[in-house]
């Protein structure tokens, strides 16, 4: 199919303010261009609908302004109280875009979220922190109330796509300002009465300001919109007025502004996430401790002598460097259903900082080396255990920052198209040399005793530079553009 070029469009209401612009949008996916220097706008409480075949290209425009994707030219526009702000232009700048409703059509919702969980998260990541009371409403009013409590796994398709899209409304119905939600499809899946709700909830919300813009086939939500951009086989974009149907359905009033951390509310969700299944810490520990009893019987051959100290300090450090690089769970939670899609979209610039630190092993390092001391050089000397014992906290915690720093590999990796991710694994190999620093730090501290002096071959210069090698690794991964 033809990429879509440029075209002009007839704007919505032009005396109202405009809140998101795209100039000059060119998106690639591979080798094929699906958008080819785009320009569109929408404005304060406008309903737009994105119209047209599969693959014709709609899903990669709302998509891209939501910041999802790099663009080979162009730039996303956001207009929040008269601040102007980038989403994301062709340098790969992110800007960050507090409080817009997004729904994209794999729901972006984790399986071990509850039903109340996901709503108030949506919420609270777009600025606001509503009453329980509230919560409950906008839950009674979609038919999830009897499901608050169930975790979204358990949920049928249906249901589950209400808990999507009333995840995508609800910032919007909870902020005075005006703001925009971008929905994918939000009808699929849906039964008739709750496309009546939907269509419902869309004009109340247009009706206080806010725009939003549908990507979809269903000529219900496409009667909705005030103005209907089509995408036709030729490439070209063309723009209809919409018939603005619908009747407004009662909704719950803003609330005011908080000051919320979206930074704590990822680490909310992770930590919740894994105290309700902890993949993570199984995930890390079980192949820590094979490596820890496969060192322990080849240690029992080896002579506790100055001569093999490097050697037994490799193999004290195996395990919990094996803990570091090991895949976190949170990276496998993130794929699913592109939970982490959406959680990008909610974090903006700093997402994969974020889910790189929160997916670092944070809690294993320090026991797993410790355990593996006694299990592996516990027969040392006495005086050269209690000088290890009163000093291997510093490698472990330097093997914290290689966890961070593979964390972001991975995480990097994945973004790779599926031709480079291999060659990208390889990238791991760049943490053995923080490995290597903190073997010859351990070893001589087993031999000479913690010193303190900033010298090379001394043990608080080799972790210092373990640290500094590891950070180096993380900065590069979180820097590189995600696709």
């Amino acid at each position: 199919m033809e990429p879509l070029k440029r075209t002009p469009l007839v704007e919505g209401n032009m005396g109202a303010r405009e809140l998101l612009s795209v100039n000059g949008l060119v998106v690639n996916r591979g080798a094929r261009k699906v958008l080819d220097g785009v320009d569109f706008s929408v404005h304060e409480g406008e309903v737009v609908a994105l119209v047209g075949e599969n693959g014709c290209g709609k899903t990669t425009l709302l998509e891209s302004m939501a910041g999802l994707h790099s663009l080979s030219k162009g730039v996303v526009t956001r207009f929040d109280g008269g601040n102007e702000s980038v989403v994301r232009d062709f340098d790969g700048n992110r800007g960050d875009i507090l409080g817009f409703g997004l729904t994209l059509q794999s729901d972006g919702i984790c399986g071990e979220e509850t039903v109340r969980e996901r709503v108030i998260t949506a919420i609270r990541i777009s600025g606001h922190s509503p009453e329980d009371s509230v919560i409950d409403e906008m839950l009674s009013d979609w038919g999830l109330g009897h499901r608050a409590g169930d975790n979204v796994s358990q949920l049928s398709g249906g249901l589950r796509r209400r808990v999507a899209v009333l995840s995508g409304l609800a910032p919007a119905v909870m902020r005075a300002d005006p703001t925009v939600v971008l929905l994918d499809e939000p009808s699929e899946g849906l039964d008739k009465a709750s496309r009546e709700l939907l269509s419902g909830w869309i004009r109340s919300i247009s009706s206080l300001g806010h725009s939003i813009v549908i990507a979809t086939h269903d000529n219900d939500m496409i009667s909705v919109a005030d103005r209907v951009v089509s995408f036709e086989s030729n490439g070209s974009l063309s723009i209809s007025p919409g018939q603005s149907l619908g009747n407004a359905s009662t909704i719950p009033s803003p609330t005011t502004m908080v000051d919320v951390s979206r930074f704590s509310e990822f680490i909310n969700w992770a930590w919740r996430m894994e105290k309700r299944n902890p993949i993570d810490t199984i995930g890390r520990a079980t192949p820590a401790l094979v490596a820890m009893l496969l060192a322990f019987t080849f240690a029992t051959d080896i002579a506790r002598t100055t001569e093999n100290y490097d050697l037994i300090a490799a193999l004290v450090l195996a395990p919990a460097f094996i803990t570091a690089v090991t895949a976190p769970a949170l990276l496998k939670r993130l794929s699913e259903e592109r939970v982490g899609d959406w959680w990008r979209a909610m974090t903006g610039s700093w997402s994969r900082a974020t889910f790189s630190v929160v997916g670092a092993s944070f809690i294993l390092p320090i026991p797993i080396l410790y355990l593996s001391w006694f299990v592996i050089a516990g027969d040392i000397n006495p005086s050269t255990n209690d000088e290890v014992l009163k000093w291997l906290w510093l490698p472990a915690l330097s093997i914290i920052d290689v966890s961070a720093a593979a964390a972001a590999l991975h995480l990097m990796v994945s973004d790779l198209r599926r031709a480079s991710a291999a060659a990208g694994s390889l990238l791991l190999l760049v943490l053995v040399w923080p490995f290597l620093e903190l073997t010859s730090a351990l070893a001589t501290i087993m031999e000479s005793g913690m010193s303190f002096e900033l010298a090379i071959g001394e043990p608080l210069s080799d972790i210092l530079i373990s640290s500094f090698s590891a950070v180096l690794v993380w900065g590069v991964a979180v820097i590189i553009p995600d696709e």
